[in-house]
């Protein structure tokens, strides 16, 4: 059975990038093996990916300006200038610049 492969844009994200700078150094100081550090990186993107799906029930709505987009790849990019955030506890957050990566929740190929 071949093993499901898992979108990597959660390596980009502060948690992400903290657990690959972890696993870089303990590479170079030997106390690991570089394909360990491949297989833990693996599985961060499917544990990351599931927990989301699974428990995280929060919801948003924005608003902006759209100023780019681009479909590439069955991946959707937008860039949005000038963004309002409104959480489910009805509070706002503005950001200046804002880009969002969108992916199917399953990969081309997949049933």
């Amino acid at each position: 059975m071949a093993s499901k492969e898992y979108y990597e844009l959660y390596r980009q994200s502060s948690i992400g990038l903290a657990l690959i700078d972890t696993l870089d150094a303990m590479v170079h100081d030997g106390r690991i093996e570089p394909q360990l550090a491949m297989k833990i990186v693996g599985t961060f993107d499917r544990v990351i990916t599931e927990v989301l799906a699974d428990k995280v029930k929060a919801r948003l709505s924005f608003k902006g300006h759209l100023d780019t987009y681009r479909f590439c790849d069955e991946v959707w990019t937008f860039l949005i200038k000038d963004a309002n955030f409104k959480l489910d506890n009805q509070s706002n957050i503005q950001a200046e610049k804002v880009k969002i990566v969108s992916c199917n929740s399953k990969k081309p190929g997949e049933t």
